[in-house]
């Protein structure tokens, strides 16, 4: 079997999942409701998953990769690290606003399945690049020196994303969604960037 036929088969049956259990919930979606959407056997489904709760890590996986390669095709072409961040949250809002249901629903399933350790290794490579965009700043001398990059990286991101979600999911709307993204970025810029 060809990669691309083993990449469409995975990718039909993941964004299937992701429709029903979003429109059923995780405990009504059965693996049957599965297979059938994405139109492959249901032997098929256990080639690439050892059960239904498998699917919430491969689905998160495929988030951050769709959060990854959004991202950073947004700031490729930015000035500085101001820029940086600005478009970043951005973006991450972005993001949350189309991707909420799938959100809502990778947390639930890691929640019931007790694997939110599993994040760290899921988050893993999007925590190393934006340590290297956070290096390449301070090497620029555009962010204070002396922070933990390794640490502030994630702090960043989680602050980003959790700002994003309690926006959209969480419907924490006294403020607009501007309001929100320059409240996040002022903060972020009053602690780590040098002033100009």
């Amino acid at each position: 079997m060809s990669t691309t036929i083993v990449h469409d088969k995975y990718n039909a049956i993941l964004q299937a999942a992701i429709e029903i259990i979003s429109e059923k919930g995780l405990h009504s979606t059965s693996i049957s409701d599965i297979v059938k959407r994405a139109g492959v056997a249901q032997g098929t489904f256990y080639l690439y998953f050892r059960s239904k709760n498998a699917l919430i890590p491969a689905i998160a996986q495929n988030l951050i990769s769709i959060t990854m390669e959004k991202v950073k095709d947004k700031t490729k072409s930015r000035k500085d690290f101001s820029e940086f961040l600005r478009i970043f949250i951005e973006e991450i809002y972005n993001i949350t606003d189309e991707y909420k249901d799938v959100i809502v629903l990778v947390y639930s399933g890691l929640a019931i399945d007790h694997s939110m350790e599993i994040w760290e290794t899921i988050y893993k490579p999007y925590y190393e690049w934006f340590e290297d965009e956070m290096l390449q700043a301070m090497d620029n001398k555009e962010v204070i020196a002396d922070l933990n990059i390794a640490w502030t990286s994630k702090l960043v991101i989680n602050l980003v994303e959790n700002a994003a979600e309690r926006f959209f999911i969480g419907r924490d709307q006294d403020i607009t969604r501007e309001q929100s993204q320059t409240e996040v970025f002022q903060f972020l810029k009053r602690s780590m960037l040098h002033d100009k």
